[in-house]
C-alpha cells in the first residue's frame, strides 16, 4: 500500500473517466490531462487507463510499504525520492519505507503519479475516479487526507524489469506557458456578431481564480452576442467553450456537467487538452481554428505517439 504522510494541496485518484453515463446526469471526471497518466501508466508496465494519483501544484508525501515502480509525468512539482531529486517521465524502483515528496513546483500544475499495478479503490460505473462535486468515486470521493492508506493491485511484471525506462521528450505534449490553443468553430457561431468571433480569435483570455476541474473561467474583452436568448440544453464535450450573458467564455473540462444551455462557440481539440490542464489561474490563452479533420489527425498523432512508445 501507500501511505499518505501529507496529503498536497489537491490529491485525488483519477483513471481515464467514467464514460457511457452523461445520458443520466453523471459527470465523467478522470484525469484533467489524460496523456500524462497515460504515460506514465506504461512505463510502469500498466494499462495506460489504470487508476493513479492527480497532484496539483503542491504535492503530497507518500511513504510506499513494499517495493514497487512508479512513474511522474505531466508537470513538475520537484519530485523527490528520500530526499534526492528525481526526474519525471522515468521508471523508478522504490524500496520498502521509501518516502516520495516534492520540493517545490517548477512548471505546469497538475502532476501524475502512477503506480505498477495501479491505485485499487472501488469500480463504480466502470471507474475509479473521483468526482468531487458528487462525492463518489476514489477514495470516499475525496481528496486524499494525512494516514490514508490506498492499496495498489499486484504488479503485471517484476518492478526491476522496469525500472529506468524513459517516456521520450519527442512523444510529450507541447507543454508551454500561455499557449494558443486550437479550437473547432462553431455549432452555435450564428449566436455571435461578426466582431465578436473576431474577438476570439484575436485576443488574449486570462484564466480567473474561479476555475477548477469542472471548468476555466476566463476574462478578456467580452463576446457580443446576435442572438440574446439561451439554447435548449444540448450536451457537452471535454473542452466545450461556453459564453454566458456576460460575455466571458468558459472552458468545460474533466468535472463538466452534462448538458448545459450557454451557445457554444467553439471546443478545444482532444490533442490539446493537456495543454488546458497544465495551465493555472493568471495564465493567458490564446485561440486558433482548425477543422475537424485537422482535429482528427492531431488527435491520432499525439496518441499515437502512446502507441510507438508501447512497442519501444
Amino acid at each position: 500500500m501507500i501511505e499518505v504522510i501529507k496529503p498536497g494541496l489537491l490529491t485525488t485518484v483519477q483513471d481515464r473517466g467514467r464514460w457511457g453515463y452523461q445520458c443520466y446526469g453523471v459527470a465523467v471526471a478522470g484525469a484533467m490531462d489524460a496523456f500524462a497518466l497515460a504515460s506514465a501508466n506504461l512505463l510502469v508496465g500498466n494499462p495506460e487507463g489504470a487508476a493513479g494519483l492527480e497532484m496539483s501544484l503542491l504535492g503530497p508525501t507518500l511513504r510506499f510499504h513494499r517495493e514497487t515502480n512508479f512513474a511522474l509525468a505531466g508537470a513538475d512539482l520537484g519530485p523527490r525520492l528520500n530526499g534526492e531529486p528525481i526526474s519525471n517521465w522515468t521508471c523508478h524502483l522504490a524500496e520498502p519505507g521509501a518516502l516520495l515528496d516534492f520540493a517545490g513546483w517548477k512548471s505546469g500544475l497538475r502532476a501524475y503519479l502512477a503506480i505498477s499495478g495501479g491505485v485499487d479503490v472501488p469500480h463504480i460505473m466502470g471507474s475509479r475516479a473521483t468526482y468531487l462535486l458528487g462525492r463518489f468515486g476514489g477514495l470516499e470521493g475525496r481528496a486524499l487526507k494525512f494516514r490514508d492508506r490506498l492499496p495498489i493491485l499486484p504488479p503485471a511484471a517484476q518492478p526491476r524489469n522496469f525500472a529506468g525506462r524513459v517516456f521520450p521528450e519527442n512523444h510529450r505534449p507541447p507543454y508551454r506557458k500561455n499557449p494558443t490553443l486550437r479550437v473547432v468553430p462553431g455549432p452555435f457561431a450564428d449566436f455571435f456578431s461578426r466582431e465578436a468571433i473576431q474577438v476570439f480569435f484575436s485576443t488574449e483570455y486570462t484564466i480567473t481564480p474561479q476555475s477548477d476541474r469542472m471548468g476555466y473561467r476566463l476574462q478578456g474583452e467580452p463576446l457580443r452576442r446576435q442572438k440574446p436568448k439561451e439554447l435548449i440544453s444540448c450536451g457537452l464535450a471535454n473542452g466545450t467553450i461556453q459564453v454566458p450573458p456576460d460575455g466571458q467564455p468558459i472552458i468545460l473540462l474533466a468535472d463538466r456537467q452534462s448538458i448545459g444551455g450557454y451557445p457554444i462557440i467553439a471546443t478545444l481539440i482532444l490533442a490539446d487538452l493537456p495543454l488546458i490542464a497544465q495551465c493555472a489561474p493568471g495564465d493567458q490563452l490564446r485561440f486558433s481554428p482548425v477543422s475537424i479533420d485537422e482535429a482528427r489527425e492531431e488527435y491520432l498523432r499525439l496518441w499515437g505517439k502512446l502507441r510507438n512508445f508501447e512497442t519501444i
